[in-house]
């Protein structure tokens, strides 16, 4: 049921809670020292009174001058009475009050005995005289009872007023306390897909709730970051996908226009399939990079050894190479721990563009260096640089700067280098861009705290 209260009301309750337990226990603990202060005076009383009477006795031999003595001790006190106890089993009783509750009880010297006599609350002690009698004195404590009585009644109203205030105080300062949080309700309420630029205010608010509010506002600039890339990508890709579907739905209808030859029409259908082809590879890729990119553990670690693997891919692109009047060599060895499948995509991607942006006539080189944290696998080509500008763009998705270089025709989908730095991310590493006027380096750096790396030079 407190969970369904508001976090004021849940405050407010508590707090008057614990004044409440707080009061009570001050007015528990004033009651009982004013009650044993009470005590401690009537046992000083009566020790008094008896010690009198003791010593009226011993210097006193006259029975009728001791009744005497004993009656003028107690008119000098209301509500004193005072009886000598003979030793016998009779009920002992004074002037209508019965001492045999008193006579009965174990109780040591020092110590007070409380009992009730018809409408009288007494208080007696026991005195041991010389002859084997004993001495009983007791007190009327009313006027005691009436002011405990009063005390009691004072400190449960007293307490009852004070929880109450202490609630209405604690409603207040929850409720003043808890400003700023009504306060970063009201901003989060403006938050939507139009409006992710609110943020949280910290300047008025207390530690903890500053505290908050950044991580909100940290949230909030991740999530306005990713929806204003995605919001990019959709536009990117809506645009990609745009191209090549209005170049088949134009031939198509072009050629539905009239009747054609066989052979017109197994060039358009050759010219649709290579189409169909780019949309093919470009919907795996955003396949596989949003497989990447969402993956938190590689799919396959194994050791890869990563001569191994870019003699593989040389063996691949060898015909391509060929055709270009291009070289392929590789330098170095280094074994590292990752997805051998991940591994070929991002040193295939890397190769691709190194063969179709190179220089004729040149060789495209592969460097493997292992350092003591880090292994790094370069990809270098000689060709036009790139211009520095566009270096921090390379890795955004479908971006292309294939129409300031050579080889146009071979144009991609703008997904490899972004495939590429994600399976680097996924594998712990970074990638780097170098370009001048004699060659173009992209460099994987893979950590090397997993297995120490081997080199052959």
């Amino acid at each position: 049921m407190l969970r369904r209260l508001t976090l004021v009301t849940r405050l407010t309750i508590l707090y008057a809670l614990v004044s409440a337990l707080v009061l009570s226990g001050l007015g528990l603990m004033v009651a009982r020292a004013t009650y044993a202060h009470f005590v401690d005076l009537d046992l000083a009383y009566l020790q008094g009174k008896a010690s009198l009477v003791k010593s009226s006795l011993t210097q006193e031999q006259d029975s009728t001058a001791l009744q005497v003595l004993m009656m003028q001790q107690m008119r000098s006190h209301e509500g004193l009475y005072i009886v000598i106890d003979k030793g016998t089993s009779e009920p002992l009783k004074f002037e209508g009050v019965d001492f045999s509750s008193l006579r009965d009880a174990q109780i040591a010297s020092g110590q007070t005995y409380d009992w009730k006599n018809q409408d009288l609350d007494l208080r007696g002690i026991k005195m041991p005289l010389t002859n084997g009698e004993q001495l009983l004195l007791a007190l009327d404590t009313h006027h005691h009872t009436h002011f405990m009585s009063q005390l009691h009644f004072t400190l449960a109203l007293y307490l009852l007023c004070a929880t109450i205030l202490s609630g209405l105080l604690g409603w207040w300062a929850a409720r003043r306390g808890l400003t700023p949080l009504r306060v970063m309700h009201e901003h989060a309420r403006k938050i939507d897909a139009n409006q992710l630029n609110v943020r949280m205010p910290t300047t008025e608010s207390s530690l903890e709730l500053a505290e908050l509010a950044q991580g909100l506002n940290q949230m909030l600039e991740r999530l306005e970051t990713d929806f204003e890339g995605l919001s990019e990508f959709s536009g990117d890709l809506a645009h990609e996908l745009r191209t090549p579907i209005t170049n088949l739905l134009t031939q198509t209808q072009v050629t539905l226009t009239r009747e054609r030859d066989a052979e017109v029409y197994r060039e358009i259908l050759a010219s649709n399939a290579e189409e169909f082809q780019r949309l093919a590879r470009m919907v795996s890729d955003m396949l596989y990079l949003a497989k990447t990119e969402n993956g938190l553990e590689l799919p396959h670690r194994e050791s890869v050894l990563l001569e191994r693997e870019v003699q593989s891919l040389f063996d691949f692109y060898e015909a391509v190479a060929e055709e270009a009047e291009l070289g392929l060599s590789v330098q170095g060895a280094a074994t590292i721990d990752g997805d051998r499948v991940m591994m070929q995509r991002a040193i295939g991607n890397l190769l691709s563009n190194a063969l179709r942006h190179a220089r004729m006539h040149s060789i495209v080189r592969v460097t493997i260096v292992a350092h003591v944290d880090t292994v790094e696998l370069s990809v270098i080509n000689e060709g036009q640089p790139i211009d520095p500008a566009w270096i921090p763009r390379l890795f955004d998705r479908f971006f292309r700067i294939e129409k300031s270089r050579p080889h146009p025709e071979h144009s991609g989908t703008g997904l490899g280098l972004s495939i590429t730095q994600s399976i680097m991310i996924a594998h712990g590493g970074t990638i780097r861009v170098a370009s001048n006027e004699k060659n173009t380096r992209f460099t994987l750096v893979f950590p090397n705290h997993l297995r120490r790396a081997t080199i052959n030079t």
